[in-house]
């Protein structure tokens, strides 16, 4: 058999003459027929060419794989040039997609499987399709032995994974898939991917393939590469990986960066799903590199400008704006100012009459408000506003309309453990304190005298602005009754009353209604006591000496042991002064005759 390079060599050297050896013509013309025998006889063709040719259609067998050039097409066949004796049919069905448009053209030269030599009507069957699932097959297995890595395309799910096509349907498990376990396999359908070969059995058509691996030695290829590359400050690209409570963790190729939630953004976000969901591509700055560990700590605020650097500026003191209510607490409302900044409005500068409990009296989160810049401290990010002050205070009004020292009636709007608030008008509530009542009589609960709805008078006491505190009085409208508690009371005299009171140092005696004397244990008896209550019980009637009158300090100091000496003296001086009358000496004889007949007299 003569090689194609040893035909080519002799055919380059010299020219084939003709041949005129009958049994060789027979015997060739077997391979070349009969036509190309008559020219190589003629020396119209070269031996040399038409026995290479021979010599491929002798190597052709069914089963093969040749490549081929397509010489026609039809609706139904292409057909294939693959230098045999005849030519051959591919079904144009194998050239078209899933639209069902072929894709091939006349001069294209594919590849084909030889199914059967001849046919019925001089043509060979071949088919494209045979032939990519033979190469791919050998492709597969060299890809194995070398442990290459080979493409498919996802084309469905099947129980456990998913069906690849890599030139022949192969089985993604689903463990395969990625370095994590996976839950949405619909993402990979269509998607063309790269992946490793880690079981082949050609004899059981079976194929495993793993993009894991894939992944895994990619990933660390990237994580050397960006450890080699990271630096702290540096701005870098990464893509969310995973969203938690307290950040997200950013994949900078190969590994993982912490963005944790305070360092998302200079204002206030409650998770971090409000800016960004799983797959998003971010630019952050990496604030802490630990080397030893491998630990990034990333900045996503960090790579704008920090708007509370120029927030005195921006909002100066006394400035009116504008913002959006963002969040509401109990102690009032934060309002955004802009991107980052935001203030608050505290319930007790809402409103200058009404005592806001809540700021969703007055205000909810999204409402459009305009306030008043109170304070700014960039220091520790804060802008304190106010709504009220944008309103007329009408405190002004009310120091105008009642100045301290006049007269006003009004409602009882509450009672409380320690006064009545008493609506005047003006939305300002005026406090009446419990101790303010009255001058003498003592209330446990103010509710002894007033109750809601009640109309009441009272004096205007003080007025505080600074602090809005409006402090009435009821007991002013009279005359203090210690004012002249001296004409009415003298030192020295005896004065009746009734007991209120006991204590271990003394009883409590009422003089009148609401002015009460104190008796001290030492001035009960000349003897000594122990305790007020072993001589004395609430309710008893008692006669004391006045010893001291103090009107500021609203104290009346009494005793009954000092009353018991000034009336024994004053019995004493008044005996000594009956004696003094008798002077006579009759009288002085008749004493001493009667003291001598034991006090009786003789007629």
């Amino acid at each position: 058999m003569v090689s194609k390079q040893t035909a080519g060599s002799e055919a380059a050297g010299k020219s084939v003459k003709p041949l005129n050896n009958q049994k060789w013509m027979e015997e060739f013309s077997d391979y070349a027929g009969e036509e190309s025998v008559k020219k190589i006889s003629s020396g119209e063709e070269d031996f040399a060419e038409l026995f290479e040719a021979s010599q491929q259609q002798q190597e052709i067998k069914e089963g093969e794989v040749v490549d081929g050039t397509i010489v026609s097409l039809s609706p139904e066949w292409a057909t294939v040039d693959i230098g045999y004796k005849c030519e051959g049919l591919v079904p144009l069905q194998e050239f078209k997609d899933a639209q069902g448009v072929a894709h091939v053209n006349v001069g294209d030269v594919v590849a084909v499987y030889l199914e059967r030599m001849e046919m019925e009507n001089g043509f060979m069957l071949l088919s494209k399709d045979k032939a990519e699932i033979i190469r791919a097959w050998d492709e597969i297995s060299a890809a194995c032995e070398k442990d290459q890595v080979v493409e498919g395309t996802v084309i469905g799910k099947v129980k456990g994974g998913l069906s690849v096509d890599i030139g022949v349907k192969a089985f993604l498990p689903g463990s395969q898939i990625d370095t994590k376990p996976v839950k949405n396999l619909d993402k990979f359908l269509g998607k063309r991917l790269k992946f490793k070969i880690i079981k082949f059995n050609k004899k059981r058509g079976n194929i495993v393939l793993s993009r894991r691996a894939v992944v895994s030695q990619e990933r660390e290829l990237q994580r050397a590469e960006t450890l080699a590359n990271i630096q702290e400050g540096m701005i870098v690209t990464g893509v969310v990986k995973n969203i938690t409570e307290y950040g997200a963790f950013i994949d900078l190729g190969g590994m993982d960066g912490l963005l944790h939630i305070t360092d998302m953004s200079w204002g206030r976000i409650k998770h971090p799903s409000e800016l960004f969901a799983v797959g998003d591509e971010i630019k952050v700055k990496v604030l802490k590199y630990d080397r030893e560990k491998e630990r990034v700590s990333l900045g996503l605020k960090q790579v704008t400008a920090n708007p509370w650097d120029e927030a005195e500026y921006k909002f100066p003191v006394g400035m009116t704006v504008k913002g959006k209510v963002v969040s509401l607490k109990d102690y009032g409302a934060f309002v955004e100012l802009e991107d980052g900044i935001e203030g608050l409005i505290h319930v007790s500068e809402m409103s200058w009459t009404e005592r806001v409990k809540h700021p969703s009296k007055l205000i909810n989160v999204g409402d459009e408000v305009e306030c008043k810049v109170l304070e700014v401290d960039s220091k520790n990010k804060r802008i304190s506003l106010g709504l009220k002050q944008l309103q007329s205070n009408p405190w002004d009004e009310l120091e105008l309309k009642h100045p301290v020292g006049t007269q006003v009636e009004g409602e009882v709007k509450s009672v409380t453990d320690f006064g009545v608030f008493v609506d005047i008008g003006l939305g300002i509530d005026g406090l009446v304190h419990i101790s303010d009542l009255a001058w003498t009589k003592k209330f446990a609960h103010p509710s002894e005298k007033y109750k809601k709805g009640d109309k009441i008078r009272a004096t205007v006491l003080g007025i505080d602005k600074a602090n809005e505190k409006f402090s009435l009085g009821v007991k002013q409208l009279e005359r203090d009754p210690w004012d002249n508690i001296k004409t009415r009371y003298k030192v020295g005299t005896a004065i009746d009353g009734s007991i209120t009171k006991l204590t271990d140092f003394g009883a409590f005696v009422e003089l009148e209604e609401g002015i009460e004397g104190l008796i001290y244990v030492s001035e009960i008896a000349d003897h000594r006591i122990e305790k007020p209550s072993d001589v004395l019980k609430v309710g008893d009637k008692v006669r004391a000496e006045i010893l001291s009158i103090e009107p500021k300090d609203r104290r009346i100091g009494l005793s009954i042991k000092q009353l018991g000496r000034s009336e024994e003296r004053a019995n004493y001086e008044k005996y000594m002064g009956e004696s003094s009358k008798k002077t006579s000496m009759g009288d002085l004889l008749g004493d001493k005759l009667k003291a001598a007949l034991g006090g009786k007299k003789e007629d």
